[in-house]
């Protein structure tokens, strides 16, 4: 064996009498907590002796007493892959070094290539995790705490030899193993699913997600699983070839929209969301974001480089523009579909006080039509464009006698005299300049005690997950809008002589921002 590798043995061995559990997992950056559940287990290095035969006597030199080799499979397929070389031959050998031991992975006629490669870069050199008692809900819960440190999952696999599976992880320029007893199938496929290419790949075939739920939507296949309809009668219902429908219906059970029965494809809870019929359907949704969003999205390249919405780009006019000019598109649905899920305006804001809300650009009125079912004393005004009108007229038509519906333009006046005004998710359809316009004009009709109420997604201003980034990218390639941090509108309220006064969540990344003129 070259003095190298006798030289990465005794680094190893030294670190492994200088520390413990919680040393190595504060080296790692990760919730020492999860000692609870797991124990520092061993150190483990790559070395490369011309015979398996001769490490024993080797490693006594350093100290080193080695048990039997065992062939390693995990490591061996990683080596594979890695170089693109089949027949290697990885033997693990043994030593203890105090309570823990030192894994030693000896490749025996490897490439020169290959062993200059791995001693440059120690792909597999690791510091191992023993879980003490592992089971599916330890497992992945220590898999979370360590994904959540900043670890990224680095493959892993079963060792039918000695019966374990080993989880891999990298982060802190270092590779740390998770080892526990036993065949943990379900929690190996989760882990590997979770590596970044195989997470790219899912991120890059994002598109065909999309077009797969919206032409399920558009054939009504939703509509006729809710109906327990079997595949060979889907598909006679709306014409298609029934081996092509079954495709299709894995690809959606693999995402999570239908299930798997025995007896063909029921509806999950996201699927009965896409039925017509569902309260709060967002089948509307799935034919827009796979219909002209789609289409106009391909285009993204073009705002990217322009800085304007690709929409028009597409379709030769601004995206308002040409849905009221193609009403059979349905995006005044699409648009109602999504604020239904607005009802808990009327449980964060406190309506109490109020006589009179003006809904401004408020659609077809859903957002209006909840907020007057939770606050039955009040008055209502929604303005919109004339060819929305009609429609909210007619889903306000229960509240006729405290709700009017008035024809008009924000882009030259709103109404006057409401004490609490709403704009829902107006401001991200334009720029700064424009947003300064509209608030100007609520102001300039708004008592000084009324307030304003603002509903958007917000960019998160710490990083953390959020809708509205993807959001944020839509606006600019579909609207020519964008997203907005709290900052941002608090910002842009104090020019037009408001005061930001809270901020409150709403489902799906949703925020209700409430403010008064100062």
């Amino acid at each position: 064996m070259q003095q190298v590798d006798l030289d990465v043995l005794t680094r190893t061995k030294d670190f492994i009498e200088a520390n413990d559990t919680e040393s190595v997992l504060a080296l790692f950056g990760v919730d020492p907590a999860i000692a609870e559940h797991c124990t520092f287990d061993h150190g483990a290095v790559l070395v490369f002796p011309s015979s398996i035969s001769d490490i024993p006597d080797a490693l006594l030199a350093v100290g080193l007493v080695v048990g039997p080799a065992v062939p390693s499979v995990v490591v061996r397929g990683r080596l594979a892959r890695r170089y693109g070389i089949s027949g290697l031959t990885v033997q693990i050998l043994r030593a203890p070094v105090g309570s823990r031991e030192i894994e030693i992975f000896a490749l025996e006629g490897a490439p020169d290539d290959v062993v200059a490669a791995e001693r440059e870069h120690e792909h597999e050199s690791h510091l191992a995790l023993a879980v003490t008692a592992p089971d599916q809900v330890v497992l992945t819960g220590l898999m979370a705490a360590l994904e959540q440190g900043g670890l990224v999952p680095d493959g892993g696999g079963y060792n039918a030899h000695v019966d374990c599976t080993v989880l891999y992880f990298r982060g802190a320029g270092r590779r740390l193993e998770l080892i526990s007893a036993g065949h943990h199938s379900a929690v190996l496929r989760e882990h590997l699913r979770r590596e970044p290419a195989h997470r790219l790949l899912e991120l890059m075939t994002g598109a065909w997600q999309t077009k797969a739920i919206a032409v399920a939507a558009s054939m009504g296949i939703f509509d006729r699983l809710a109906d327990r309809m079997s595949t060979r009668d889907i598909a006679k219902a709306v014409g298609a070839d029934r081996d092509s429908l079954q495709r299709l219906l894995r690809y959606l059970a693999s995402l999570g929209v239908v299930r798997s029965t025995c007896c063909g494809y029921t509806l999950t809870p996201m699927g009965a969301l896409l039925r017509t019929d569902a309260r709060y359907s967002l089948h509307p949704l799935a034919l827009l974001y796979g219909g002209a969003f789609y289409l106009s999205f391909g285009a993204l390249e073009n705002s990217v480089r322009t800085g304007r919405e690709s929409f028009e780009y597409v379709f030769g006019m601004p995206h308002f523009d040409y849905f009221a000019a193609n009403p059979s598109l349905g995006f005044n649905r699409a648009m109602a579909a999504s604020a239904s899920i607005f009802g808990q305006v009327a449980e964060v804001f406190d309506f109490s006080s109020a006589e009179h809300v003006v809904d401004v650009a408020g659609g077809n009125g859903e957002l209006l039509k909840q907020v007057l079912h939770g606050a039955p004393h009040l008055r209502g005004t929604l303005f919109e464009r004339p060819d929305v009108a009609a429609l909210a007229a007619e889903n306000l038509s229960e509240f006729a006698d405290r709700c009017a519906v008035v024809a008009g333009d924000f882009t030259g006046g709103v109404p006057s005299g409401g004490d609490v005004y709403m704009l829902s998710r107006i401001l991200h359809d334009w720029d700064d300049q424009q947003c300064q316009a509209i608030l100007k004009r609520c102001a300039d009709s708004m008592p000084r005690d009324a307030q304003l109420l603002i509903v958007e997604r917000l960019l998160p201003e710490d990083g953390s997950p959020s809708l509205a980034p993807a959001w944020d990218v839509h606006m600019l390639c579909n609207v020519g809008g964008r997203e907005r941090t709290v900052s941002h509108y608090r910002n842009m309220l104090a020019e037009a002589g408001f005061t930001l006064t809270a901020s409150h969540d709403l489902p799906l990344d949703f925020s209700l921002i409430t403010s008064r003129p100062r």
